[in-house]
């Protein structure tokens, strides 16, 4: 029988004589007094969180884990939760995205200590004897001892964590934490009693549309810095190889389908979760959706989220022809597209090569600063190029549909994105990349930036189809989707000449 790992993928806690696990050990005995035993994979995340060093302080100020949903990450945080409130006489605030989700963190403590100080039906009476206070009133539940020791539980919000002064900060639901969140929240356990601050990071991958609205990147960010070992982070992930970046759809398709990264990710595989349950999130997520909700499949890190991967498109570039043989390709449409700001421009343009039928040339021709008194120098660009001969496509949302009536005025060949069409220009440029290759470049570094901040969006619950949406903020987003449209427009509104007519004058930009 295949059974789940109880091996993290990756555990980022500092190794050494140096180090004592005391704590961890501990914790994990105490637990057990009071019926929560821990499975070996929690044993190893509440090690790895209390691990100390000889001066008695976390060897990580920061502990993390990160595993499929309902596999019990929760019960590695109680265990810590009680021996650090009931042994330690720490103060904790226990924090999540949603309220209901606190609340149910609340019960569970409770259950250890009682509903009241001297509550006669507490299952545990030892426990009890220790409390001093427990509200119940919602939005302000709490558990407080007699030795000090306190938990908190509040759904986050920008100014959830005013007031309060703590030993330990848990962000359960990491991976909807935004950073208006996360800077309300820190500064609580910087002063706390015991000297000696932690922070706890609890979660799942964060989604594709939560990082595109800027929620779950500190999680990623704290993530990313574990892994290169750039911060002292106890980072703990269940999970198994592999990038969803690097795959084609088809690879895709093949590795979640495998029982044996279903065992990788999910330590309570052919436990407390049955193949057969699996199976059934199979049949019903796409295999993006599944990748991350039940095998726990993380973006490669916070700078490089591109689901077209760089090896791939490195591999379709090539060096910018000599003039000569440029200048007998058949230039197909135009794209435009400007930042959210609108102080910068991008212009793109794709070409049909004689030699190749089916490849198509793209190349960033203009990007460039961009202002109010920039219209007509930027409309008067796009006739020189274009006329009234190539369509210059611009998608539907763009700042740069203020451009249309001027273009218009002109009698150019101006077409507008709908939303389904930016959905087939997303799906087709994807495919003529990770699957045609049927897209040559020219290693143009602002496009080649452009595209490491790309992700996907699923436009239905099926996954089926989906669009691209910029991921990584720092990355710009306009000079990739002036490239796209172009891509789009030539394969969509623009026929290919065949013959002695089909060369004409090469389309060079600035900037």
């Amino acid at each position: 029988m295949l059974l789940g790992s109880q091996v993290p993928l990756h555990n980022t806690t500092p190794e050494g004589d140096t180090f004592n696990d005391d704590h961890g050990e501990d914790a994990v005995w105490y637990a057990e007094k009071f019926g929560l035993v821990a499975d070996p994979w929690q044993d190893t995340t509440v090690r790895s969180w209390l691990r100390q060093t000889a001066e008695e302080k976390w060897a990580c100020s920061v502990g993390a884990v990160t595993v499929a949903r309902q596999n019990g990450k929760n019960g590695a945080l109680e265990i810590v939760e009680l021996y650090f409130m009931a042994v330690l006489g720490m103060r904790i605030l226990h924090t999540a995205h949603e309220v209901k989700t606190a609340q149910k963190a609340f019960a569970r403590l409770k259950h250890f200590f009682g509903e009241k100080p001297d509550d006669p039906n507490a299952k545990y009476p030892v426990l009890n004897q220790m409390v001093h206070k427990v509200r119940s009133v919602n939005g302000q539940e709490a558990i407080i001892l007699k030795n000090g020791g306190s938990i908190e539980f509040v759904a986050r919000s920008k100014g959830s964590g005013r007031g309060f002064t703590v030993d330990v900060l848990v962000l359960d639901e990491a991976q909807d934490i935004n950073e208006e969140q996360l800077q309300a929240l820190l500064p609580t356990i910087s002063a706390g009693p015991a000297q000696n601050p932690f922070t706890i990071y609890m979660g799942t991958p964060p989604s594709v549309e939560e990082l595109a609205k800027g929620n779950g990147r500190p999680f990623l960010r704290v993530r990313t810095n574990a892994l290169k070992g750039l911060q002292k982070v106890a980072w703990v992930e269940f999970g198994s190889p592999g990038f969803v970046e690097d795959m084609t759809p088809e690879e895709l398709l093949e590795y979640v389908e495998d029982p044996k990264n279903h065992a990788a990710s999910n330590p309570a595989y052919n436990v407390r979760i049955m193949p057969s349950t699996v199976e059934g999130e199979l049949s019903q997520f796409s295999p993006e959706s599944f990748a991350r909700e039940r095998l726990n499949k993380w973006p490669k890190s916070l700078e490089h989220v591109s689901v077209i991967s760089q090896e791939r498109w490195n591999a379709l570039a090539v060096e910018t022809p000599p003039r000569a043989a440029s200048d007998r390709w058949q230039t197909g449409a135009f794209g435009v597209d400007m930042n959210r700001e609108r102080n910068k421009v991008a212009i793109s343009v794709t070409s049909y090569i004689p030699e190749d039928e089916e490849t198509l040339a793209l190349e960033l021709i203009a990007a460039a600063d961009y202002d109010d008194g920039g219209t007509a120098k930027l409309v008067q660009y796009l006739w020189d190029r274009a006329k009234r001969i190539h369509p210059v496509i611009i998608d539907g949302r763009s700042p740069a549909v203020s451009l249309v009536p001027y273009l218009k005025k002109k009698k150019m060949k101006v077409r507008v994105l709908t939303g389904g069409e930016f959905v087939e220009a997303s799906m087709g440029f994807y495919d003529s990349v990770m699957r045609d290759k049927t897209v040559m470049h020219f290693a143009e570094p602002r496009m080649d930036s452009s595209l490491e901040g790309l992700g996907k969006l699923p436009i239905d619950k099926t996954g089926a189809q989906w669009k691209f949406v910029p991921m990584d903020m720092t990355k710009p987003f306009h000079p990739f989707m002036s490239g796209l449209c172009a891509h789009y427009g030539s394969v969509k509104f623009v026929r290919r000449r065949i013959g002695e007519g089909a060369e004409q004058e090469a389309v060079h930009g600035f900037g």
